[in-house]
Parts: C-alpha cells; sequence; structure tokens
C-alpha cells in the first residue's frame, strides 16, 4: 500500500530500479497472410464510441501495446469516458487506456496559457471534418488552437506530430497531476532532462478495484529545443525560482517555443511501470529516430498482419466492416505492462517489487506481461478465438498469470498494475488454462498453473473473494458452503465485497469444476479429475423442478421467497443477469440439463420461447421492462444461448438466431454495435465467433476439444495458422449459397468427405483443411444431428 502521505514509498518508486530489441510479441508465422489486403481499411474505430468505457477506444496502439493512444473527450468516470464521439472538445491526449489504469496527459495549445487552470481551461473544440482513427493513427484538428495532431506509436513509446500555427505562444502541456478516468493522481513529479527531453512519474490513486497507488513513469523527447518551461502546482505558476522540476498533488509542467505557420513538432512520449530509466530504455530499443510516417506505416504493417489471420471473402461491405472491428477490439484492450527488456512491477504483496521475465537465447524476454479485467466469460469468447488464430496470446497471459501465483500465492481473476482486484466471482482463469493446455498452448509451467488453480477451487482460494473483497481472510465467495453442501446460499448477512450472488457463484463454480478436472485428467492426475468431475454436477442443487429453473436458496437451504426469474437486480442471486438466462448456464453438461428441463422437445421449446420474447428487443436486456430480459448478448452470461441449440438435436435453430443475433448487433456507426460493455475484446471476439461460424459451448476445455458449426456471414473464411503450435497452413471454411435469407445448412463436407456432423474436433482443425458447407432458406432438420456430443466428451457426463 502507498499511503497518501507516505514519502519514503514515493522516493522508492522514483529511484527504484534506475540501474536497471523490443520485442512487440507479433508472430511470425510460416503462411504469411496476403499482403495486398489492407484489412485496417475495414476497421472503424468510431463504431459505437458514442458512449465509450475508458479502455474501450485506444486508436493509435499496437496490438496489445503498453501505449494507448488517443484523444480524450471526457476523463472523470472510468465509464462515459476516454473518446466519446459526440462530444465536443478534447481534453487531452493521454498514453494508458487500461483497465483501472490512466495516465501521462498532454495537450498542445497556443495563445494565453491556461495549463494551470486545468482542462476545463486549456480544452479544445474538434471538428469531425478530416478526422481519421484507424488502427494504430489517429488525427484530428484541435479547432480552437489551429492545430492539426497526429498520433501513432510502438508498443511502448507514443509519438505525437502536431502542425502549429504562426505564434510566439505555442506550447505543450504535461499534465501530470490531472484526473483521469479511475480518480485523481495522488502525486507527480515532472522535471527538464535538456532543452529537448522531459521527464517524470505518476501515481494512480488506488481505487476500489485495484487496491493500491500504482506509478506510472514517462520519458519524452521533443524534435525541436524548448524555449521555456512553466511548471505549476494546485492552480498555481511556480516562481521562476525553480521552473525545472516540479512535484505535489496537481502538479504539472509545459514547454514552449515560437513555430511557423505549419510548422511540425513531434513528441516521443515513452512509458514504464518500473522506472523513468526504465521508460528512456524503452525509448532507445524501439523509437531511437524521428520518421512519424514510417512509425504510423509500421503500424498498420503489424495490424494488417495480426488482422489478417483471418481472412473473409463475401458477405456485405458492413459485416466486413463489423468482424474486422470486432477483431481489433480483441487484440487491443488487454495490454502489456512489462518493458522491452523484460523488467516488470510486482504489486501483490505488501510492497512493490521489480521482477524480470526470463530471457531466451537471444536476450530477449521469452514473454509479456499484461494488465487485464476479469476473464468472466472469456470462455465464449477471446478463449476460442485467440486459442485458435493466436495461440501465443494465450502463452503470454498463462505465464502473467502463473508469475503472479509466483510472486503473490493467488492465481488472478483479472490484475491492474500488478495488483490483485479479484474482479467479478470465481475462478475464471481455470478455463482460460484449461483451453490452452487441453489445445496443446503451454509454454509456461503448466504444473505450478495448476497448483495454483487447485488452490483456487478450495477455501482461502481466489473464489472465496467475492467481487472487489480485498480482506486477505475473504470469504464472501462462499467456498465453506460450498464444500460442505455443494452450493452458495444467497441471504448471508456476514459477507462484503460486490457481485454476492451465491446462485451465480454456484454454476461458474461448478463449470469450473469440470475445467478444472479436464485440466487434471490430460495432466495424468485422475483422482483429481474424479474429484473435481463429481462436485461439477453441483449445479444440479439449484434446480427446482416445480418452478423449471436454476434458482437460489437460503442459509436454511429453502428457496429463496418472491422468485422472479427475469429479476436482472443482484437480489435475484444472480450476477449481473437473472434466473432466465442462468438457467442454461451448463456449459460443461448440458446433456445433463437437457434432462433435468424434461428431454430434448420440451428443452428446445423452453429456449426458443426465450428468443422470440427477446427478439422485439434486439436480444438485450430492457431497462423499462422486463419483458424483453430473456436473453442479453450485451453481457457475457447469456452469450452462448444461441449455440445450446447443437446440443438438444436442434443445430438449424442454432443456426437461425446466431444469424438474427449478428443482424441485431450490426450497426457499424458511433451509435451502436455493441450496446453495452464491450469488455476489453470479449463481446468483439464473440462476434467474430458467430460471423465465422464456429464456437465452443464448453470453452474448449474439454480433454479432446471440438468446435461446433454454424452458418457464416461470408462466402470464405480462412484462418491462417501458426506453425510453432499447429502443424497446418490455413482452415478454410467456404460457403456455398450464402445470402441473408439462406442462412441454414443443408449439407456439408469435411476435408472432400460427406459430413453429417455440426462440430469437429481442434486435432482436425490444427492439421489444416476445409469446412464447405451448402446454405438455403429452409431448415434441413436432418443435418447435423449425428453423435452430439462427441462420445469422448458424453462418456465424462455420465
Amino acid at each position: 500500500m502507498i499511503p497518501e502521505n507516505n514519502r519514503l514509498q514515493r522516493i522508492f518508486f522514483i529511484f527504484i530500479g534506475l540501474i536497471l530489441t523490443c520485442r512487440t510479441f507479433g508472430m511470425d508465422i510460416c503462411d504469411k497472410v496476403d499482403e495486398d489486403k489492407n484489412y485496417i481499411d475495414l476497421v472503424n474505430p468510431f463504431v459505437d464510441s458514442h458512449r465509450s468505457r475508458w479502455f474501450f477506444f485506444s486508436s493509435a496502439c499496437r496490438p496489445f501495446g503498453m501505449v494507448s493512444l488517443s484523444p480524450d473527450t471526457d476523463t472523470e468516470h472510468s465509464w462515459g469516458s476516454g473518446y466519446l464521439y459526440g462530444s465536443k472538445q478534447i481534453r487531452c491526449f493521454s498514453h494508458v487506456h487500461n483497465w483501472q489504469m490512466s495516465g501521462v496527459a498532454v495537450m498542445p495549445t497556443v495563445g494565453e496559457f491556461k495549463g494551470h487552470l486545468g482542462m476545463n481551461a486549456y480544452q479544445s473544440a474538434f471538428t469531425h471534418d478530416g478526422e481519421i482513427a484507424k488502427p494504430g493513427y489517429h488525427k484530428v484538428r484541435l479547432t480552437d488552437y489551429d492545430i492539426t495532431a497526429e498520433l501513432t506509436s510502438t508498443m511502448r513509446v507514443g509519438f505525437h506530430c502536431y502542425t502549429f500555427p504562426k505564434s510566439d505562444s505555442s506550447y505543450i502541456l504535461f499534465d501530470t497531476g490531472a484526473f483521469l478516468a479511475h480518480g485523481p493522481t495522488a502525486y507527480s513529479e515532472v522535471w527538464k532532462v535538456s532543452d529537448k527531453e522531459i521527464a517524470g512519474w505518476e501515481i494512480m490513486e488506488r481505487t476500489g478495484r485495484r487496491p493500491k497507488d500504482t506509478p506510472v513513469y514517462f520519458y519524452a523527447q521533443l524534435s525541436k529545443p524548448m524555449d521555456e518551461i512553466v511548471s505549476w502546482r494546485e492552480g498555481r505558476l511556480e516562481p521562476d525560482s525553480n521552473p525545472e522540476r516540479i512535484s505535489g498533488k496537481n502538479a504539472g509542467m509545459a514547454v514552449r517555443f515560437k513555430t511557423r505557420n505549419d510548422e511540425k513538432v513531434m513528441l516521443k512520449v515513452a512509458i514504464s511501470y518500473v522506472s523513468v530509466e526504465q521508460a528512456r530504455k524503452n525509448m532507445l530499443a524501439e523509437l531511437p529516430g524521428w520518421d512519424f510516417e514510417q512509425v504510423k506505416q509500421a503500424s498498420f504493417s503489424e495490424w494488417n498482419d495480426w488482422l489478417g489471420r483471418i481472412e473473409v471473402e463475401g458477405g456485405s461491405r458492413e459485416q466486413q466492416i463489423k468482424l474486422y472491428t470486432d477483431l481489433w477490439h480483441a487484440l487491443l484492450g488487454r495490454h502489456v505492462v512489462s518493458d522491452a527488456d523484460g523488467h516488470y512491477m510486482d504489486m501483490t504483496s505488501d510492497f512493490p517489487r521489480i521482477r524480470q521475465i526470463p530471457l531466451g537465447e537471444d536476450g530477449k524476454p521469452l514473454y509479456n506481461h499484461h494488465n487485464f479485467d476479469a476473464w468472466w466469460g472469456s470462455h465464449w469468447s477471446l478463449n476460442i478465438l485467440w486459442s485458435m488464430a493466436y495461440p501465443e496470446v494465450m502463452d503470454n497471459f498463462c505465464n502473467t498469470m502463473t508469475d503472479m501465483y509466483q510472486n503473490g500465492g493467488l492465481i488472478p481473476r483479472g490484475p491492474s498494475g500488478g495488483n490483485y482486484t479479484y474482479v467479478m466471482i470465481g475462478d475464471p482463469a481455470v478455463s482460460f488454462f484449461a483451453s490452452a493446455y487441453n489445445k496443446g498452448i503451454c509454454n509456461y509451467d503448466a504444473e505450478l498453473a495448476y497448483e495454483g488453480l487447485r488452490k483456487n477451487a478450495f477455501v482461502g482460494g481466489i473464489r472465496d473473494h467475492a467481487g472487489y473483497e480485498h480482506s486477505k481472510t475473504a470469504h464472501s465467495g462462499g467456498m465453506k458452503y460450498y464444500e460442505e453442501r455443494g452450493y452458495v446460499p444467497d441471504g448471508r448477512k456476514d459477507v462484503e465485497g460486490m457481485h454476492i450472488t451465491g446462485a451465480s457463484m454456484t454454476l461458474e463454480y461448478a463449470y469450473q469444476d469440470w475445467c478444472l478436472a479436464q485440466m487434471a485428467k490430460t495432466m495424468g492426475k485422475l483422482q483429481d479429475y474424479e474429484f473435481f468431475m463429481k462436485r461439477s454436477k453441483n449445479y444440479r442443487h439449484l434446480w427446482n423442478p416445480e418452478s423449471g429453473y436454476m434458482q437460489p436458496r437460503g442459509i436454511d437451504g429453502d428457496w429463496l421467497p418472491c422468485f422472479d426469474p427475469l429479476e436482472l437486480t443482484e437480489k435475484g442471486g444472480f450476477c449481473e443477469s437473472n434466473s432466465a438466462i442462468y438457467s442454461h448456464y451448463v456449459p460443461h453438461d448440458m446433456t445433463g440439463l437437457i434432462e433435468l428441463y424434461g428431454g430434448a422437445d420440451k428443452y428446445i421449446e423452453r429456449l426458443n420461447a426465450n428468443f422470440e420474447k427477446s427478439e422485439p428487443y434486439g436480444f438485450f436486456r430492457s431497462n423499462k421492462t422486463k419483458e424483453g430480459n430473456w436473453t442479453d448478448y450485451g453481457n457475457q452470461p447469456g452469450t452462448g444461448m444461441a449455440h445450446l441449440f447443437n446440443y438438444a438435436g436442434a443445430p438449424w435453430l442454432t443456426q437461425k438466431w446466431v444469424r438474427k443475433v449478428k443482424a441485431a448487433y450490426s450497426d457499424v456507426t458511433p451509435y451502436g454495435g455493441y450496446r453495452d460493455d464491450e469488455d476489453q475484446g470479449q463481446m468483439g471476439a464473440l462476434g467474430v465467433l458467430m460471423a465465422i461460424g464456429l464456437f465452443e459451448v464448453d470453452g474448449g476445455c474439454a480433454e479432446k476439444p471440438f468446435y461446433e458449426i454454424t452458418s457464416p456471414l461470408f462466402d470464405k473464411v480462412t484462418i491462417h495458422l501458426d506453425n510453432r503450435y499447429y502443424p497446418g497452413k490455413t482452415f478454410q471454411i467456404i460457403t456455398v449459397g450464402n445470402s441473408a435469407d439462406n442462412m441454414y445448412i443443408q449439407r456439408a463436407s469435411f476435408n472432400g468427405k460427406k459430413w453429417n456432423k455440426c462440430w469437429f474436433y481442434h486435432e482436425d482443425f490444427i492439421k489444416g483443411g476445409t469446412l464447405e458447407l451448402q446454405l438455403g432458406t429452409t431448415p434441413n432438420k436432418k443435418w447435423g444431428i449425428e453423435e452430439f456430443p462427441p462420445s469422448s466428451v458424453s462418456s465424462d457426463k455420465d
């Protein structure tokens, strides 16, 4: 912890690691994508940007970039902040748009100096006329100052190019004490290094989610020498006696210079979470020169490579734009926090520690560390997409979490700035690891990871922390009850934190037990496998045969009174959802769930009714009426529901409802497209999977993973396989007769052979091949019903 007035610990942050190329963890695959295709031109960063969350919009950013640089129109909340398309003013350009992290705000101005008066004074109107936002680049005109700002970046360095008017009073502000998104800056210090260099650090004040004050350091270079330094603190300009260094709360510094008309002044800002010296090293490693156009084009090229790992042909231009915008989000929001040389800050214990990622024979770090929101729900989104097309990404995150276990004693749900945050509930990391490991993605200490995951599955593990419950003696996750009773009761009095929802916890713990069992089986831990498989049946304790729903139980074991399956508040017992949705949340044992509903026909009738009732509401919960709350594709718990028909022998209904959901979320304007929290790529990844026609209801965690098939939006989908992991070259999905009306699969072939199954194994996918689908306007109710679920899975569920 860093108490606000603890000067010694702040001094520690200044000097820590001062004694302490560039590897942006791009993927070198044997089969290169078509370099002539500009996938970046099909990405529209403005989609649904009218109501951004702080980390939603990062235009001048590399894939997973430590620097996530973009204009900020709103800076005072975690939600409704960052770049909002409908806002009238740009307040600054800041470099960190992360889960619970922000920092290093800069702003060019001309004329009367207003930096000390704050953003409300020095902000500028801007225009969308001539504005350009692409992956890795943003261009916008500040109309109050007649300044054109252009932004790009490397992994760890933000690169600004400002075209100034003629003026004797042109400034670039470093508002190091600014309030950015999640909370105030507790303390900052900034100083002049030379006539072209500025350096400093900021302490992000702790939040209810990130429980410790957290530093960010920066080192900046200008392309022309400054004429004057102006510094301020607490809204007052500093006297000239010591203008070249300023520290304190609400402090900042600006540089002034004269500019000719249309003169370009460039600024490079490197960041680190370790030290100023590490920030300087990041700049030397990644951006020693000043060629803005070269860096911009290099960013375009890198994004083109990453986006091009999934190629599509056909469909409408709007459908292609939505797909690549979704894919961009899936490769953007969970940012790197380790330096180019592999140093990172560990904040898991009572005092910060500098750690070093192991280096390879080439002297470069073997992986990167990341900052990210919870994996809650990622088993239906990122886990599937990344494991197919970006397996190295999964290795990076698995190493991040395993290191955190070794450093701090728990595998995290979602770390921020090296802190545990205890965001959301349960242990969704186990589905991430199980999917990775069972798909052969295991360049990390799997035994150590399993040890940590097993610890999480008992009293004292991370499941015992309810949402944002930071106490070391946490118990609000209810694992004592889960171990003793097989369910977590609602209505408990001795609880703290958020999301105290026993019914959701029970259902998620049961699924997570199954995921751990699958990993244990692959690793030969058969006693653990039997134990966790037995516990994975605990979802049955919540089934009320009289109501036909999953219902919360009280401390006394009775059903909670006043049950309403459409109740979305947590008094209903479910986390950010309701019983109508969570009653289908048994992704690991759909055969058993369907039996509880009374068999396949009754289950199909019930599930289909959910979709029919919610279709008029766009498959999105309603804030005005409960009538549409039967599905919700704006939040994670319901995002697998359309694919569940496959398990009841009605794959044509999966094909129908997946298409209809995609149509409801097809908006590519700034005023729609996600409709709710995009959650650092999770909804983007889900959109990609639904568009290309592949999914995994169990999250890909089975001992022998398999993909479920539905009808893609495109005539041809090509997934380029990473040959460091998988032996094949490409996997292609080709459709014949595809159209908006032709949504139903009539027949299929797999590598030239007739295929009557609505699934295929991951082991066949990684060899490469072709799946061909003939589509039509009416359902073929005989296709896709053979041998499903696969025998290798159903045997686990007996």
